[in-house]
């Protein structure tokens, strides 16, 4: 049985208010950090940087993640991307988790929309609502709230997909060695 676990985090474009006219949120950013449920370890980091197709870097965007216009146009169109996680990361049989549904929902649009072949298989935990429930809160944390919660330190930078799974994959382990992660299955 596999026990590595897949986390991901994306950043996508984003304004302050609404998308200029034309303009729709894009994933330009994938931050994946593998973890081993078994040893209890993070085993690797992973960061894709992915080029918008119908969206700008805004400034918002860029106060808000660090990523620029010129830094994402570096990137791999998603439909790439989408086919190195599936290639490169095992994301098609892997267990993968996320901080919330927004990141499973994000793929889903943009796969949707027909840029890519979804690149995940079914299984998805959403690690903020497992966190929740396992803590009996009431209401749900953000990941720095929940790292905080739990007396751990913020590694990084906050809105850094690569940064953020890395941080999300911490409170798995914390979860995991709990015994409130859900078995693999």
């Amino acid at each position: 049985m596999d026990t590595l676990l897949n986390v991901v985090d994306v950043e996508a474009t984003c304004w302050a208010g609404q998308p200029p006219a034309g303009q729709v949120n894009e994933i330009i950013e994938i931050g994946l950090t593998v973890v081993d449920l078994a040893a209890g370890t993070r085993v690797a980091r992973h960061r894709l940087l992915v080029r918008p197709a119908r969206s700008r870097v805004s400034p918002f965007c860029t106060e808000l993640t660090g990523l620029t216009q010129d830094e994402v146009d570096t990137g791999v169109p998603f439909a790439e991307a989408c086919a190195i996680l599936e290639k490169e990361h095992a994301a098609r049989r892997r267990t993968w988790a996320s901080w919330g549904d927004y990141d499973r929902k994000q793929f889903d649009r943009q796969c949707s929309a027909g840029q890519a072949r979804y690149p995940f298989g079914r299984r998805h935990v959403n690690a903020k609502q497992v966190f929740s429930e396992a803590h009996g809160l009431s209401r749900r944390l953000g990941m720095s709230q929940a790292l905080q919660h739990a007396g751990l330190p913020l590694e990084g930078r906050h809105h850094s997909g690569a940064d953020d799974a890395w941080n999300i994959a911490t409170l798995v382990l914390l979860l995991a060695g709990r015994g409130d992660w859900p078995a693999a299955g």
